[in-house]
């Protein structure tokens, strides 16, 4: 399995990941083969990736850090949570604390996490999508932190609910494009929205309101509603926060194309100790794979090849196979563990 570009995929190729609705509903199965029609609706559905079966890499497996199963309930509920609430009903807060306990269990489970996957997501799931992903990062580097389970349980229901008040602001707002300065600070509402909602929810514990209050606030006092400094933010929304961004940055949000995982950690390490804590970053990025299995990359010998596995002591410097053409001629020349291979270096990645 490799990942490629939607734009660079070819009539035949088999799909290698299911690909979901914001309802849990699939939308394209695993196994599928794919035809231009299939090709031009994933364009449609504003999907930039996907994953591909390739006899070629048989052996390489894409694990994402939760099941199938759990990813697309968690995202079933939220969409049935958003739709009660905009209907003037209550969310379910134990169909949601459910799927958390589920989630919370799964990472605590799983003895060594390395965030390898990027999203396949469709422009009806982005902000669910979104939410769930900011969940699963947030419970891997509270895991790292040593955070107890209780404390686990709150930071990812928070997480998952971070983005709530906007709930509460025009859907047409919160997909436009091109927003005015006027528009962006009714954006920014969302915070309060979630908060003044969350904390009058006597099933949820009052961190969690605090954590959709306070996700956008930043240690050096420039960030929003209250520009809160370092040591007057709470520790789990400083969490949220970091994952917020990761995952905004490393998938296709609103008009923001995606950037891939090497390039998003070159950026939180810049604003590592100005707008985030310098040690929750360093620990998040050791838990992140800064260029995913699957993806083509092009070394700095000039070869081409596909990361087919990941270090865990070191996840900037993976395994690649190298083949002997730019289009993966069929025969394999050799793969470097660049861990053992300190000269050689990716240059770029290519899909």
């Amino acid at each position: 399995m490799r990942q490629v570009s939607v734009n660079s995929l070819k009539m035949g190729d088999i799909l290698g990941k299911t690909i979901f609705s914001s309802t849990g509903r699939v939308l394209l199965g695993k196994g599928v083969k794919l035809t231009p029609l299939y090709i031009a609706k994933l364009r449609d559905m504003g999907i930039s990736i996907v994953y591909i079966e390739d006899d070629r890499f048989d052996d390489v497996i894409v694990e994402d850090v939760i099941s199938e199963e759990h990813r697309r309930e968690a995202m079933e509920i939220l969409e049935k949570s958003t739709r009660s609430v905009r209907l003037g009903k209550d969310l379910d807060g134990f169909d949601l604390k459910r799927i958390i306990n589920k989630i919370v269990e799964e990472i605590l489970f799983k003895k060594d996490i390395l965030v390898n996957m990027m999203d396949m997501r469709s422009l009806d799931n982005q902000m669910f999508a979104h939410s769930v992903n900011v969940c699963v990062l947030s419970t891997i580097l509270g895991k790292a932190l040593m955070l107890d389970r209780e404390k686990l349980e709150t930071l990812a229901i928070g997480a998952i609910m971070h983005d709530f008040g906007k709930i509460h602001l025009d859907p047409k707002l919160i997909a436009k494009d091109d927003l005015s300065e006027e528009e962006i600070e009714v954006l920014k509402t969302h915070t309060i929205l979630g908060f003044e909602d969350l904390r009058k929810r006597k099933d949820l514990n009052l961190v969690v309101a605090h954590i959709a209050f306070q996700h956008h606030e930043h240690v050096n006092g420039t960030g929003y509603p209250r520009r809160l400094k370092e040591g007057e933010i709470h520790p789990l929304a400083q969490i949220v926060a970091i994952a917020d961004l990761y995952d905004k940055l490393t998938s296709d949000h609103s008009n923001v194309k995606r950037i891939m995982p090497h390039e998003a950690c070159e950026i939180l390490m810049g604003l590592a100790g100005v707008l985030y804590p310098l040690e929750m970053i360093r620990v998040f990025l050791k838990n992140i794979a800064a260029y995913p299995t699957g993806v083509t990359v092009r070394l700095n010998t000039g070869e081409i090849g596909v990361v087919v596995d990941q270090n865990l002591s070191m996840p900037a410097r993976p395994i690649v196979r190298v083949f002997d053409e730019s289009e993966f001629g069929s025969n394999v020349v050799k793969e470097y563990n660049m861990v053992g291979k300190r000269t050689i270096f990716i240059e770029e990645v290519l899909s």
